[in-house]
């Protein structure tokens, strides 16, 4: 994957640092909804993967699950989002034991507004996917930090690291 996959939806501005979070409501796997309110006076991550038990989302997940408690004694709550539906992210997540809450985003709403949905290249074709993305929310709702183009090796130990640092 190359080329211009770092930039923003066509129209939209590119989410920064320092700016309040958007708000989201979504199904998640187990049935229930979450929305950004949920976590209001906590930290956030949401990691933003291509698709469910795919090898690097699959690792990334895991990595997420093996950390959720050193997040969780930084006040700091994980949610994974895709495209993918409510039922295969349940799937997702009982094949792999997942921990952490799996959203479904599938009319790509909440994937365009945090600048996770974009161009992308792979084998010489072009086409829309989802970006590898993940985003700090502070407890005060504003973006603390946010990784694009993430490399999974070592990624969820960043983040937390940046958790418990801000």
């Amino acid at each position: 994957m190359g080329g211009k996959a770092d930039a923003p939806a066509a129209g939209k501005p590119a989410l920064t640092e320092g700016a309040r979070a958007p708000a989201f409501r979504l199904p998640r796997d187990g049935g229930d909804t979450v929305s950004l309110s949920d976590y209001s006076g906590k930290k956030l991550v949401l990691f933003f993967y291509p698709r469910a038990d795919t090898p690097g989302c699959t690792k990334e997940a895991i990595d997420f699950t093996r950390l959720a408690s050193a997040f969780a004694e930084s006040r700091t709550a994980i949610l994974g989002v895709s495209a993918d539906s409510p039922r295969t992210q349940e799937a997702f997540r009982d094949k792999h034991q997942l921990s952490v809450p799996l959203v479904s985003d599938e009319k790509h709403e909440m994937l365009e507004a945090y600048g996770a949905w974009g161009q992308k290249s792979m084998y010489g074709r072009t086409f829309q996917g989802i970006l590898r993305t993940t985003v700090l929310i502070g407890a005060d709702g504003r973006i603390i930090k946010i990784w694009r183009n993430v490399k999974v090796d070592g990624h969820a130990e960043e983040v937390l690291a940046a958790a418990r640092g801000s």
